[in-house]
Protein backbone atom coordinates (compact mmCIF):
# COMPACT_ATOMS: atom_id res chain seq x y z
CA UNK A 1 0.00 0.00 0.00
CA UNK A 2 1.31 3.53 -0.10
CA UNK A 3 1.92 5.68 2.29
CA UNK A 4 3.57 9.39 3.26
CA UNK A 5 6.53 9.54 5.19
CA UNK A 6 8.83 12.44 6.09
CA UNK A 7 11.78 11.69 4.99
CA UNK A 8 15.56 13.25 5.01
CA UNK A 9 18.67 12.21 3.32
CA UNK A 10 20.80 15.50 4.85
CA UNK A 11 21.14 17.14 8.00
CA UNK A 12 21.37 21.32 8.42
CA UNK A 13 20.85 24.09 10.48
CA UNK A 14 17.07 24.80 9.30
CA UNK A 15 15.10 21.03 9.66
CA UNK A 16 12.43 22.54 7.37
CA UNK A 17 14.46 22.77 4.63
CA UNK A 18 15.76 18.92 4.68
CA UNK A 19 12.93 17.44 5.69
CA UNK A 20 10.63 16.18 2.74
CA UNK A 21 7.57 14.61 2.49
CA UNK A 22 7.80 11.12 0.17
CA UNK A 23 5.10 9.01 -1.16
CA UNK A 24 6.25 5.04 -0.81
CA UNK A 25 5.11 1.49 -1.48
CA UNK A 26 5.09 -0.31 2.16
CA UNK A 27 4.24 -3.72 2.22
CA UNK A 28 2.16 -5.92 3.89
CA UNK A 29 2.63 -7.03 7.23
CA UNK A 30 5.09 -10.32 7.70
CA UNK A 31 4.55 -12.63 10.46
CA UNK A 32 4.83 -11.47 13.58
CA UNK A 33 4.00 -7.94 12.26
CA UNK A 34 1.04 -5.46 12.04
CA UNK A 35 0.15 -2.43 9.81
CA UNK A 36 -0.31 0.78 11.75
CA UNK A 37 -2.55 3.89 11.34
CA UNK A 38 -0.14 7.01 12.68
CA UNK A 39 -2.83 8.71 14.60
CA UNK A 40 -0.36 11.38 16.14
CA UNK A 41 3.26 12.27 16.68
CA UNK A 42 4.91 15.33 18.37
CA UNK A 43 7.43 17.17 16.87
CA UNK A 44 10.06 17.69 19.98
CA UNK A 45 12.67 19.80 20.43
CA UNK A 46 15.33 16.92 20.28
CA UNK A 47 13.50 16.39 16.64
CA UNK A 48 14.54 19.38 15.63
CA UNK A 49 18.27 18.71 17.16
CA UNK A 50 18.30 15.52 14.98
CA UNK A 51 17.82 17.16 11.82
CA UNK A 52 20.39 19.70 12.24
CA UNK A 53 22.54 16.93 12.85
CA UNK A 54 23.54 18.17 16.88
CA UNK A 55 21.55 15.24 18.92
CA UNK A 56 23.10 12.66 20.79
CA UNK A 57 22.03 10.40 18.96
CA UNK A 58 21.63 10.35 15.15
CA UNK A 59 20.09 7.62 12.79
CA UNK A 60 21.47 6.45 9.24
CA UNK A 61 20.82 8.73 6.33
CA UNK A 62 18.55 8.19 4.67
CA UNK A 63 15.99 8.53 7.58
CA UNK A 64 12.15 8.90 8.49
CA UNK A 65 11.83 11.14 10.90
CA UNK A 66 9.66 11.01 14.22
CA UNK A 67 10.37 9.66 17.71
CA UNK A 68 7.01 8.98 19.46
CA UNK A 69 3.52 8.95 18.61
CA UNK A 70 0.18 6.66 18.89
CA UNK A 71 -1.37 4.82 15.79
CA UNK A 72 -4.34 2.30 15.44
CA UNK A 73 -4.02 -1.14 13.85
CA UNK A 74 -5.05 -1.80 10.90
CA UNK A 75 -4.16 -5.00 9.97
CA UNK A 76 -2.50 -8.08 11.19
CA UNK A 77 -0.14 -10.25 9.96
CA UNK A 78 0.57 -13.96 10.73
CA UNK A 79 1.02 -15.24 14.06
CA UNK A 80 0.62 -11.17 15.50
CA UNK A 81 -2.26 -12.29 17.96
CA UNK A 82 -1.10 -10.30 20.69
CA UNK A 83 -3.53 -7.19 19.48
CA UNK A 84 -6.48 -6.98 17.79
CA UNK A 85 -7.60 -4.58 14.53
CA UNK A 86 -8.50 -0.87 16.02
CA UNK A 87 -6.27 -1.15 18.85
CA UNK A 88 -4.75 1.83 19.84
CA UNK A 89 -1.05 1.36 20.43
CA UNK A 90 1.80 2.86 21.35
CA UNK A 91 4.67 3.26 18.82
CA UNK A 92 8.56 2.02 19.39
CA UNK A 93 10.90 4.80 19.87
CA UNK A 94 12.28 5.83 17.02
CA UNK A 95 10.86 4.28 14.59
CA UNK A 96 9.88 6.65 11.87
CA UNK A 97 6.53 8.00 13.28
CA UNK A 98 6.32 11.00 10.68
CA UNK A 99 4.60 8.94 8.67
CA UNK A 100 1.05 8.03 7.77
CA UNK A 101 1.07 4.10 7.77
CA UNK A 102 4.13 1.59 9.27
CA UNK A 103 4.54 -1.82 9.71
CA UNK A 104 6.57 -2.85 13.37
CA UNK A 105 6.70 -5.66 15.14
CA UNK A 106 3.27 -6.65 17.42
CA UNK A 107 5.95 -7.28 20.23
CA UNK A 108 7.30 -4.11 20.09
CA UNK A 109 3.56 -2.31 20.13
CA UNK A 110 2.12 -1.10 23.75
CA UNK A 111 -1.68 -1.34 24.07
CA UNK A 112 -3.08 1.60 25.07
CA UNK A 113 -6.63 2.33 26.68
CA UNK A 114 -9.68 2.74 24.39
CA UNK A 115 -11.06 6.01 24.76
CA UNK A 116 -8.34 8.28 25.68
CA UNK A 117 -7.36 11.42 23.62
CA UNK A 118 -4.31 9.78 21.05
CA UNK A 119 -3.03 14.08 20.76
CA UNK A 120 -2.47 13.74 24.42
CA UNK A 121 -1.32 9.60 24.58
CA UNK A 122 1.36 10.57 21.34
CA UNK A 123 3.15 12.51 24.12
CA UNK A 124 4.12 10.48 26.96
CA UNK A 125 7.14 8.96 25.83
CA UNK A 126 9.65 11.20 25.92
CA UNK A 127 8.32 14.06 27.74
CA UNK A 128 6.18 13.17 30.99
CA UNK A 129 9.18 10.71 32.14
CA UNK A 130 11.53 13.63 31.71
CA UNK A 131 9.95 15.55 33.89
CA UNK A 132 9.02 12.81 36.46
CA UNK A 133 13.01 11.92 36.78
CA UNK A 134 14.19 15.48 37.23
CA UNK A 135 12.05 15.53 39.77
CA UNK A 136 13.33 12.18 41.62
CA UNK A 137 17.09 11.15 40.08
CA UNK A 138 18.76 14.47 40.87
CA UNK A 139 18.06 15.78 44.30
CA UNK A 140 15.84 13.55 47.17
CA UNK A 141 12.89 16.58 47.10
CA UNK A 142 10.80 17.11 49.94
CA UNK A 143 7.16 18.52 50.07
CA UNK A 144 7.87 21.79 50.94
CA UNK A 145 11.15 22.17 49.28
CA UNK A 146 11.28 24.55 45.89
CA UNK A 147 12.38 24.31 42.65
CA UNK A 148 13.28 26.74 39.76
CA UNK A 149 12.56 25.75 36.50
CA UNK A 150 13.27 27.63 32.78
CA UNK A 151 11.52 26.80 29.23
CA UNK A 152 8.41 26.19 32.12
CA UNK A 153 5.73 27.02 29.07
CA UNK A 154 7.56 24.08 27.19
CA UNK A 155 5.73 20.46 27.54
CA UNK A 156 8.47 19.18 29.83
CA UNK A 157 7.98 22.25 32.25
CA UNK A 158 4.23 21.75 32.01
CA UNK A 159 4.09 18.10 33.13
CA UNK A 160 6.55 19.21 35.50
CA UNK A 161 4.45 21.73 37.02
CA UNK A 162 1.71 19.03 37.52
CA UNK A 163 3.86 16.32 38.63
CA UNK A 164 5.02 18.39 41.56
CA UNK A 165 2.41 19.98 42.97
CA UNK A 166 0.90 16.67 43.39
CA UNK A 167 4.51 15.74 45.25
CA UNK A 168 4.10 19.01 47.51
CA UNK A 169 6.75 20.59 46.13
CA UNK A 170 6.76 24.33 45.36
CA UNK A 171 8.19 25.57 41.44
CA UNK A 172 9.65 28.65 40.74
CA UNK A 173 8.67 28.46 36.56
CA UNK A 174 10.75 31.45 34.41
CA UNK A 175 9.51 31.64 30.99
CA UNK A 176 11.07 34.32 28.20
CA UNK A 177 7.52 36.28 27.49
CA UNK A 178 4.93 37.98 28.73
CA UNK A 179 2.43 35.83 26.53
CA UNK A 180 3.70 32.84 28.56
CA UNK A 181 2.71 33.25 31.70
CA UNK A 182 -0.67 33.10 31.78
CA UNK A 183 -0.68 29.13 30.27
CA UNK A 184 2.34 28.43 33.37
CA UNK A 185 -0.29 29.55 35.90
CA UNK A 186 -3.00 27.39 34.28
CA UNK A 187 -1.25 24.45 34.84
CA UNK A 188 -0.91 25.22 38.92
CA UNK A 189 2.14 26.87 38.47
CA UNK A 190 3.44 28.57 42.30
CA UNK A 191 4.69 31.80 41.13
CA UNK A 192 5.89 32.45 36.83
CA UNK A 193 8.83 35.06 36.70
CA UNK A 194 9.73 36.49 33.51
CA UNK A 195 13.42 35.63 33.04
CA UNK A 196 16.26 38.63 33.30
CA UNK A 197 19.68 39.82 35.00
CA UNK A 198 17.85 40.55 38.14
CA UNK A 199 16.07 36.72 38.82
CA UNK A 200 17.69 36.00 41.61
CA UNK A 201 16.44 38.79 43.49
CA UNK A 202 12.75 37.97 42.69
CA UNK A 203 13.24 34.62 43.43
CA UNK A 204 13.78 35.18 46.60
CA UNK A 205 10.94 37.48 47.18
CA UNK A 206 8.92 34.79 45.92
CA UNK A 207 10.16 32.39 48.03
CA UNK A 208 9.74 34.17 51.00
CA UNK A 209 13.72 33.79 51.44
CA UNK A 210 13.27 30.07 51.28
CA UNK A 211 15.87 28.18 49.67
CA UNK A 212 15.69 26.93 45.88
CA UNK A 213 17.38 22.85 45.99
CA UNK A 214 17.06 22.13 42.04
CA UNK A 215 17.22 23.91 39.25
CA UNK A 216 15.86 22.92 35.70
CA UNK A 217 17.91 23.85 32.89
CA UNK A 218 16.68 23.47 29.46
CA UNK A 219 17.95 26.41 28.17
CA UNK A 220 21.65 26.80 28.63
CA UNK A 221 23.78 29.96 27.98
CA UNK A 222 23.49 32.36 30.15
CA UNK A 223 19.90 31.18 31.59
CA UNK A 224 21.86 29.22 33.08
CA UNK A 225 24.39 31.38 35.57
CA UNK A 226 20.99 33.43 36.71
CA UNK A 227 19.23 29.71 37.31
CA UNK A 228 22.55 29.45 39.41
CA UNK A 229 22.58 32.74 41.33
CA UNK A 230 18.75 31.78 42.54
CA UNK A 231 19.87 28.30 44.01
CA UNK A 232 20.50 28.05 47.88
CA UNK A 233 24.21 27.27 48.64
CA UNK A 234 24.66 23.74 47.92
CA UNK A 235 21.87 23.34 45.25
CA UNK A 236 21.83 21.33 42.41
CA UNK A 237 21.57 22.44 38.58
CA UNK A 238 20.98 20.06 36.06
CA UNK A 239 20.40 20.77 32.40
CA UNK A 240 18.25 19.04 29.92
CA UNK A 241 18.09 21.15 26.69
CA UNK A 242 20.19 23.38 24.75
CA UNK A 243 17.46 26.10 23.34
CA UNK A 244 19.46 29.15 23.71
CA UNK A 245 22.62 26.26 21.46
CA UNK A 246 24.81 27.88 23.90
CA UNK A 247 27.08 26.12 26.26
CA UNK A 248 25.91 26.11 30.17
CA UNK A 249 27.37 29.46 31.88
CA UNK A 250 28.15 28.94 35.49
CA UNK A 251 30.35 31.67 37.35
CA UNK A 252 33.16 29.42 39.15
CA UNK A 253 32.49 31.29 42.36
CA UNK A 254 28.86 29.36 42.35
CA UNK A 255 31.01 26.36 42.27
CA UNK A 256 33.80 26.94 44.42
CA UNK A 257 32.51 29.54 47.47
CA UNK A 258 28.82 28.41 47.20
CA UNK A 259 29.15 24.59 46.62
CA UNK A 260 27.15 24.34 43.33
CA UNK A 261 26.83 21.05 41.17
CA UNK A 262 26.32 21.19 37.44
CA UNK A 263 24.54 17.85 36.38
CA UNK A 264 22.94 16.55 33.14
CA UNK A 265 20.10 14.42 32.44
CA UNK A 266 19.08 12.63 29.52
CA UNK A 267 16.18 10.33 29.44
CA UNK A 268 18.24 7.50 27.20
CA UNK A 269 20.72 6.97 29.80
CA UNK A 270 18.35 6.68 32.41
CA UNK A 271 16.36 3.81 29.79
CA UNK A 272 19.42 2.24 29.19
CA UNK A 273 20.33 1.55 33.25
CA UNK A 274 16.77 1.14 34.65
CA UNK A 275 15.42 -2.28 34.85
CA UNK A 276 12.51 -3.41 33.48
CA UNK A 277 9.93 -3.20 36.08
CA UNK A 278 11.56 0.36 36.89
CA UNK A 279 10.70 1.20 33.12
CA UNK A 280 7.02 -0.34 33.86
CA UNK A 281 6.11 1.47 36.70
CA UNK A 282 6.93 4.71 35.50
CA UNK A 283 5.42 4.12 32.20
CA UNK A 284 2.51 2.55 33.38
CA UNK A 285 1.54 5.31 36.11
CA UNK A 286 1.99 7.88 33.45
CA UNK A 287 -0.29 6.33 30.82
CA UNK A 288 -2.89 5.92 33.32
CA UNK A 289 -2.75 9.30 34.59
CA UNK A 290 -2.10 11.06 30.91
CA UNK A 291 -5.65 8.44 29.73
CA UNK A 292 -7.88 9.93 32.73
CA UNK A 293 -6.72 13.26 31.45
CA UNK A 294 -4.35 14.12 34.73
CA UNK A 295 -1.89 15.16 33.00
CA UNK A 296 -2.09 17.15 29.90
CA UNK A 297 -0.27 19.90 27.84
CA UNK A 298 -1.43 21.81 25.09
CA UNK A 299 -1.76 21.33 21.73
CA UNK A 300 -0.74 24.55 19.74
CA UNK A 301 -1.51 22.86 15.70
CA UNK A 302 -1.71 20.01 14.41
CA UNK A 303 -0.74 18.72 10.63
CA UNK A 304 -1.52 16.42 8.16
CA UNK A 305 2.40 14.65 7.36
CA UNK A 306 2.32 15.85 3.87
CA UNK A 307 2.37 19.16 5.31
CA UNK A 308 5.84 18.25 7.04
CA UNK A 309 7.82 21.52 5.76
CA UNK A 310 5.41 23.96 7.80
CA UNK A 311 4.90 21.98 10.78
CA UNK A 312 8.70 21.74 11.28
CA UNK A 313 8.80 25.39 10.46
CA UNK A 314 6.21 26.03 13.13
CA UNK A 315 8.05 23.78 15.62
CA UNK A 316 10.83 25.57 15.51
CA UNK A 317 9.10 29.01 16.13
CA UNK A 318 9.76 30.01 19.78
CA UNK A 319 6.35 32.22 20.56
CA UNK A 320 3.55 29.38 20.67
CA UNK A 321 1.81 27.91 23.64
CA UNK A 322 1.73 24.26 23.08
CA UNK A 323 3.22 21.18 21.32
CA UNK A 324 2.47 20.82 17.46
CA UNK A 325 1.85 17.91 16.25
CA UNK A 326 1.92 15.53 13.02
CA UNK A 327 -2.10 14.11 12.40
CA UNK A 328 -1.95 12.24 9.37
CA UNK A 329 -4.92 12.35 6.84
CA UNK A 330 -6.73 8.81 6.30
CA UNK A 331 -8.51 8.37 3.31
Amino acid sequence: MKCIQARYSRRGPNPHEVIEAVEVELDAPGPGEVLVEVLASPINPSDLLTLSGVYGILPDLPATAGNEGVGRVAALGEGASSLRVDQTVLLPLGCGTWSSHLVARADELVALPDGADPRQLAMLTINPPTASLLLSEIVDLKAGDWVIQNAANSAVGTYLVALAAERGIHTVNVVRREGAVAAVKAAGADTVLIDSDDLAERVRGATGGQPVRLAIDAVGGAATERLAASLGDGGTIVNYGVMSGQPCQVSPTHLIFRGLTLTGFWLATWYARASMEQRASLYGDLTRRIARGELTVPVAETFDVADIKQAVAAAALGERNGKVLITPKHA
